[in-house]
């Protein structure tokens, strides 16, 4: 058994999200970013299906984005029989400009007479996690973040889904602006259990 790497021991122990809203400039490059998603790709793959893609979002397409989430906002306010206030209007706007690189992070399962849709769909799921990883690993921030836009489907064909595609999440990747605190996690005993016979 080879020695343990502390340093990825140490980097994983510590590992920790910061909010978009709490990143600014900069991101990582056309390369860097190339890397990284490398890296996210490296994960486990019944099949070598690759039941996953990405979409990174341009600036200008981040200010489209927003206008048609702030108008699809909204539409949904008013249904619902309310208003939405400068500020509600503004943070709607800006979903897609709170850090310099946006990356989607789509499902793409498929019926498969030997690997399950569900298997399918937790492999994208880890490319997400490995997303952040890697723009950790890069010196960058990163959050996942799954909001109500990703489930409207009628923002679908603008943020980039093809037909019986969905969003896993948004990748917001950024430099923090202020030292990453630490929040409380599961006890460990908790969520861990042996069974012996």
């Amino acid at each position: 058994m080879e020695s343990p790497n502390n340093s990825v021991i140490n980097f994983m122990r510590n590992r920790r999200s910061v909010p978009a809203k709490l990143m600014v400039g900069p991101g990582p490059d056309s390369d860097q970013l190339r890397t990284i998603l490398e890296i996210a790709s490296r994960v486990p793959d019944h099949g070598k299906l690759a039941p996953w893609r990405f979409i990174r979002y341009g600036k200008q397409k981040s200010i489209n984005i927003g206008e048609k989430i702030l108008s699809r906002a909204k539409e949904i306010a008013i249904v619902e029989g309310r208003v939405l206030s400068e500020d509600e209007m503004e943070i709607e706007r800006n979903r897609f400009l709170r850090t310099p690189v946006v990356v989607a992070v789509v499902s793409c399962a498929q019926l498969h007479p030997k690997i399950p849709q569900w298997e399918q769909i937790l492999s994208c799921g880890a490319v997400a996690m490995n997303l952040l990883i890697g723009a950790n690993a890069h010196g960058y921030d990163a959050q996942w973040l799954t909001e109500w836009y990703a489930y409207d489907e009628a923002l679908n064909t603008e943020l980039g889904l093809k037909t019986g595609e969905r969003f896993a999440g948004f990748v917001h990747i950024g430099t923090r602006q202020n030292p990453k605190g630490e929040r409380s996690r599961p006890e460990l005993d908790d969520i861990y259990s042996t069974l012996e016979n």
